[in-house]
């Protein structure tokens, strides 16, 4: 019985943005399981290798449509909570790695974006997009036409993420998200450069070796510890959000690896604090 491997592609969302990350601005393409229907960042293309095993081998894939929701959207229709302004930081950050532009002005160049004449968007999308679809389980199916039919749920649901994500954004988000994700991105591209030391002190060996193909990964990072430095969000918040991120795009162990980090990274931070706090407290004494 035919078996099959797929592979997704990291590619740009809607943009254009140098800001060195360290890595090279090309798009890198990377071997993942078949995420629970998300386009992620990561394009809609699918590449299909096809394996004849034995005949009792069962197929191996992932997927599960998005699930309706309904208390992420306020009573204009539009995305409402911290989540959809984190995720969408993701989306700008990245893009900005992928070519090289500051994202504060890609956050702009897509808010201020003419609208194509004519163009309708359908609000009802926004009740059935999922902020909290994560990668599943492989699940086993017995025939092909079971394994052809996971693959085009998998294209619609991918296609339909695509849909929300590339509408323009004040139809999509609202006031207080469009102003957190900005306040996010200055946070994120102001200490940039500062902050790939500390990344760099915290991430495994594997990622530097890695590095063009984890910029998701980076990513998520930058905007954690951003948002946990300079606006002053509880750190428990910020690491429970990054990991939902990392579990809804990244592949594998980059949940637990970026929840790792990011203790790690708030150990050192409140250690320096404590540290700076007694040579103060010495400097006084000793005035």
């Amino acid at each position: 019985m035919e078996g099959m491997t797929m592979t997704r592609t990291r590619s740009c969302f809607c943009s254009s943005l140098p800001l060195q990350l360290q890595l090279p601005p090309t798009t890198t393409t990377t071997r993942m399981r078949m995420k629970s229907g998300t386009s992620h960042f990561r394009s809609r293309s699918v590449a299909v290798a096809v394996s004849v095993p034995p005949p009792t081998t069962t197929r191996m894939m992932s997927t599960c449509p998005p699930t309706p929701t309904t208390g992420r959207v306020d009573r204009s229709g539009r995305f409402s909570s911290p989540r959809s302004a984190r995720e969408l930081a993701l989306l700008i950050s990245y893009a900005a790695c992928l070519q090289g532009t500051n994202p504060l002005l890609l956050f702009h160049r897509r808010l201020n974006a003419k609208r194509v004449p004519g163009f309708v968007f359908d609000k009802q999308l926004l009740l059935r997009y999922d902020h909290m679809s994560f990668a599943s389980q492989p699940i086993h199916v017995a025939t092909h036409q079971e394994e052809q039919h996971l693959i085009h749920q998998f294209d619609t649901d991918s296609a339909f993420e695509a849909d929300v994500l590339s509408a323009p954004l004040k139809l999509v988000y609202t006031n207080f998200v469009l102003r957190f994700t900005r306040e996010i991105l200055e946070a994120v591209a102001t200490g940039w450069n500062q902050r790939i030391h500390l990344i760099n002190q915290v991430i495994p060996q594997r990622w530097k070796n890695e590095a063009p193909s984890k910029i998701i990964e980076l990513c998520i990072l930058h905007i954690a510890m951003a948002e946990i430095t300079s606006k002053g969000t509880k750190h428990q918040i910020v690491i429970n959000e990054a990991v939902d991120l990392a579990k809804r795009f990244c592949d594998g162990q980059a949940p637990r690896i970026i929840n790792g980090c990011l203790r790690t990274f708030v150990k050192q931070q409140s250690e320096e604090s404590r540290a700076e706090d007694i040579s103060e407290s010495e400097a006084i004494r000793l005035a």
